[in-house]
């Protein structure tokens, strides 16, 4: 455990690939009882979203969904999964960020967007390509999935025009019970290489506290005709609150301010205590043995029916890669 205020070092504003990314910082604010974590993702993003190669809007939002994802999936103590799934009516039909937990701290994740591309390109060129254009109505199902004979939990609450950070605040108040404030950022950078062309870096980030009262019960959420004095907590959590919102979306994307100077800047005042960094790496579980197996589950007659010139070409959603199969092969030990 260690002093937020502690420098790590080897900051270099330049650079894109830092000791401070693709990490999940643990921290406790011990003054105000507030527990949290601090997601910063760089080449792990940027390695997700240039597989996709999607417009800037639909990466925005699929490195949004990658970052709270992380945030709230890392803090599983089992080896699991950890699965964000939005499904709505907009150009942007689903988003799907997955998080494989290595029980630790540390994991993997992977995600995806489904997509009309004509309907987004022609929001984005009349623009409207707010997350509330790009989406539309719908849900958000977040799913912990435990493996094996366990039972799956899933709660799931409507899509907010706000974004995710408000639908995931609505996901805690009304299904966990635990109050909880978010922010979350994704963008890109740029950079120029040795012979001055641009490049571009996708980065993401997250932060969220939470409190629990002492004496059980929801701290932060009130009736609006309660006009109670605040309780001691509520204070607590109102001035946590408060340092959380002035968080900006570069402080959670720049790669020259590391986690913990950030968590400094913000809660210093109040005795706030980082602790170890895990990691996380993008990580696919698909392979030429699983896309077989799925395939060859279709029989013989429609293995057929997908040949297009000789082949049988698939891809995989959540990294891209592309799999080519012969009918032959694929039907080999088959009933016809």
């Amino acid at each position: 455990m260690s002093d937020a205020s502690q420098n790590r070092g080897g900051g270099d504003g330049r650079r894109f690939d830092m000791p401070g990314d693709d990490i999940v910082q643990p921290f406790q604010i011990e003054d105000l009882g507030i527990r949290g974590r601090l997601v910063r993702l760089g080449p792990l993003v940027d390695e997700v979203l240039k597989r996709h190669d999607y417009p800037e809007p639909v990466s925005r939002l699929l490195g949004e969904a990658l970052a709270l994802t992380v945030m709230l999936g890392s803090a599983l103590k089992f080896e699991g999964r950890f699965i964000l799934q939005t499904q709505s009516k907009g150009p942007i039909s689903m988003l799907v960020a997955d998080y494989e937990s290595h029980g630790d701290g540390t994991g993997k994740v992977r995600g995806y967007a489904h997509m009309d591309s004509d309907a987004v390109n022609e929001a984005i060129a009349a623009g409207n390509a707010s997350s509330a254009e790009l989406m539309g109505e719908g849900h958000m199902a977040l799913t912990i999935d435990q493996g094996g004979d366990m039972d799956r939990y899933q709660g799931i609450v409507a899509l907010d025009p706000e974004g995710l950070t408000h639908s995931a605040h609505e996901y805690f108040e009304s299904s966990e019970q635990v109050a909880t404030r978010i922010r979350i950022a994704a963008g890109p950078l740029y950079s120029r290489d040795a012979e001055g062309r641009s490049e571009k870096h996708w980065r993401a980030g997250a932060i969220m506290i939470q409190h629990v009262a002492r004496e059980g019960g929801l701290t932060g959420y009130r009736e609006g005709d309660d006009d109670s004095p605040y309780t001691e907590e509520e204070e607590s959590w109102n001035r946590a609150s408060i340092l959380l919102d002035t968080v900006e979306d570069h402080e959670l994307l720049d790669p020259a301010l590391e986690p913990q100077r950030l968590l400094f800047r913000l809660f210093h005042e109040d005795g706030v205590r980082a602790f170890q960094t895990s990691g996380v790496e993008f990580g696919c579980r698909c392979s030429r043995e699983r896309m077989s197996s799925v395939l060859r589950s279709f029989g013989a007659e429609e293995i057929d029916s997908m040949v297009l010139d000789d082949v049988i070409t698939t891809k995989c959603e959540f990294c891209s890669s592309v799999y080519v199969f012969t009918a032959d092969e694929l039907k080999e030990g088959l009933e016809e």
